[in-house]
């Protein structure tokens, strides 16, 4: 499980954006996203590093929880 804190992720559009960005590396990850705490967990047997390089090739900031 990998978490995050993005703090630039703000509507919908941005959580579906970071979905999408993830399930392109990984395909059978499971993403939670929650916009109230900005925070995105992930189930995903890529390593933490990948998958935080595709969600800033989105376009957003994660940080490692």
């Amino acid at each position: 499980m990998h978490e995050f804190k993005v703090q630039d992720m703000t509507c919908g559009h941005c959580a579906g954006t970071i979905e999408k960005a993830v399930k392109s590396a990984d395909p059978a990850a499971k993403v939670d996203v929650d916009l109230t705490t900005h925070s995105v967990r992930i189930e995903s047997a890529q390593p933490s590093d990948a998958i935080k390089r595709v969600i800033a090739e989105a376009g957003y900031s994660p940080e490692s929880l």
